[in-house]
């Protein structure tokens, strides 16, 4: 079948720190909200965590939007996810599944979620991280676990069992939203799609390729050989 993105039902996130790009896509009705973290603000240039973030707000105030906590000791972790929940009721919290040292964040997911903060609890790569972390959000008003489905795939692992597995876990907390992050190709938008997960988060790059989807495949190969001749030609090549 060719592939349809008005038929989704999976959430697309816009996972960046491109101020230019995410007021653009702020208006595609197909984004339905935004993620961020520390190593793409940092990429982008980003000096002033607080004042580009609040800058980004006043720009998407009606979207979720989720910004991560930097600290790698808990209570400041708590006293960070405290502040930054205060920027917006569409804020949403990210918390690390574990700080540097692995040490588990499952109490200060509870300690927040009792606060009714809303959170993305990240960086999970296991159903039994989702187990884990899905009995600390109990009571959540609303969060999201966001699993890594990419990374898995980096070594060598098919993350679709896994995510599969992890819609089903938390199928009985209906507040809760599975976050298949970390896509390394437009593909995985219908893989999460077809297992039923909430929501996927997608890069910049990646979200360029959504205008060609369903393409014809004839077309598109033409295209190709076509492309591949005139780089030819512009290059001078000669045998």
């Amino acid at each position: 079948m060719t592939p349809d993105v008005n038929s989704l039902g999976v959430k697309i996130f816009a996972d960046g720190a491109d101020r230019d790009g995410i007021m653009s896509l702020a208006k595609d009705p197909i984004i339905r909200g935004f993620t961020t973290n520390p190593t793409l603000m940092h990429k982008a240039g980003i000096a002033n965590y607080e004042s580009f973030a609040r800058e980004i707000l006043e720009l998407v105030p009606d979207l979720p939007f989720s910004f991560e906590v930097f600290s790698d000791d808990f209570d400041d972790m708590e006293r960070q996810a405290q502040k930054i929940a205060t920027w917006g009721d569409n804020v949403y919290v990210k918390i690390p599944i574990t700080n540097t040292r692995g040490e588990d964040a499952g109490p200060l997911v509870a300690s927040l979620t009792a606060d009714g903060i809303k959170l993305n609890v990240t960086a999970l790569m296991t159903v039994a991280q989702v187990d884990h972390i899905a009995r600390h959000l109990e009571g959540s008003r609303s969060a999201y676990v966001s699993v890594f489905a990419g990374r898995i795939a980096d070594t060598g692992r098919d993350p679709l069992p896994i995510m599969t597995e992890s819609v089903a876990r938390l199928a009985e907390q209906p507040t809760l939203e599975l976050i298949w992050a970390s896509p390394r190709e437009l593909l995985n938008v219908f893989q999460a799609d077809s297992i039923g997960c909430h929501i996927i988060t997608v890069t910049h790059d990646v979200l360029k390729k959504l205008e060609g989807v369903g393409r014809d495949l004839d077309e598109y190969s033409l295209a190709t050989v076509k492309m591949f001749y005139d780089d030819a030609v512009a290059a001078r090549f000669s045998l």
